[in-house]
């Protein structure tokens, strides 16, 4: 079967972590679109919450409480799909959690319960995807990280569920272009994103983490998770500080490893002291679309040039117009210092 994707007015999207962040605006954006969807989060009251709301402004749209990492559970999510929809032509992969904290600080169930989430999550919902991709063709979309190319202290627990992530990811890629499966295999490496995040990690630290700058919107993340739904890509970047930070750290990795660690040390400590807190690692935490951020880019134009403009933009372009766009949206004061 060759592969042919649908405009999304005629797909069905299965998204996991729809209740929060990323997924919640790629839910709210689809639906916008006319995507018919299969939402799925642990969170019962805030998945049905958006749920209902998408389906009073005429959306089709059903919600499966599940863990994603749960094996069992994503059989739930297909027969949901199937029953509803008689299937799906995407599915995102996108539910995940943080840990921010040195390595040898962090419990070692922690760690385990990360993975489970952000790497046996992936492969259990792609194994379950793909027995229905490969019949009727489509789209898996997993969301990986910026840090899936590149790490940084404070968050290695993460780091190396990504790096996992991306080398599921290519695997799997590689192994259904030799079979000549009707399916595209796409990674969303996306820069510091503003969504709950920071809220829903669990802190090891002694003051409160934050994010490095710059940050984006999570709808820039939406708009490249359904652009690969309608268009095969192997990797989006979102943002171009992502694609400069990973194209440094793959270029010059020595001196990447003393700026960059240093610096996203720094980074990712506010002056704030710890607090209490309800994070997702264990269980399901409460909805955020967005974080606390107060200088976020609502938009990547690098991203735009390597998705929508890619086939009439040289790669110099897409590198110069990120450096440009990555000037003008960092805060003023740090570009004064």
């Amino acid at each position: 079967m060759k592969l042919n994707l649908k405009p999304l007015k005629d797909q069905t999207i299965v998204i996991t972590g729809a209740s929060s962040g990323i997924g919640r605006a790629t839910a709210r954006e689809a639906a916008r679109r006319g995507a018919r969807l299969v939402l799925v989060s642990r969170n019962k009251e805030a998945l049905e919450e958006l749920t209902e709301d998408l389906k009073s402004q005429g959306a089709e749209a059903v919600s499966v409480v599940a863990d994603v990492g749960n094996l069992d559970d994503h059989e739930k999510i297909v027969q949901t799909a199937m029953l509803a929809f008689g299937g799906f032509e995407t599915w995102v992969n996108n539910a995940g959690v943080s840990i921010f904290g040195k390595l040898e600080d962090v419990a070692i169930e922690d760690q385990r319960q990360l993975f489970e989430t952000n790497y046996w999550g992936v492969v259990y919902g792609s194994m379950a995807a793909l027995k229905e991709l490969r019949q009727r063709g489509g789209a898996l979309i997993n969301v990986g990280s910026e840090l899936s190319d590149i790490a940084i202290p404070l968050q290695g627990a993460y780091c190396a569920s990504k790096h996992a992530v991306k080398g599921f990811t290519d695997s799997l890629r590689m192994e259904l272009e030799i079979e000549e499966a009707p399916v595209s295999v796409t990674l969303i490496k996306p820069g510091s994103i503003d969504t709950g995040f920071v809220q829903h990690a669990k802190n090891y630290l002694d003051v409160e983490p934050k994010l490095p700058p710059p940050v984006y919107s999570p709808q820039a993340v939406a708009e490249a998770i359904l652009y690969a739904a309608e268009h095969p890509m192997r990797d989006i970047y979102v943002g171009g500080a992502a694609r400069a930070t990973a194209a440094f750290g793959q270029t010059l990795p020595g001196v990447a490893d003393r700026v960059l660690g240093p610096r996203m040390h720094r980074a990712q400590r506010s002056r704030h002291p710890a607090e209490e807190r309800q994070d997702a690692l264990w269980h399901s935490g409460d909805p955020v679309e967005g974080g606390q951020s107060r200088h976020v880019c609502s938009s990547s134009l690098y991203t735009d040039f390597s998705t929508r403009w890619r086939n009439v933009a040289c790669a110099g372009l897409g590198a110069a117009a990120a450096l440009v766009f990555l000037s003008h949206c960092l805060p003023k004061a740090s570009r004064r210092k």
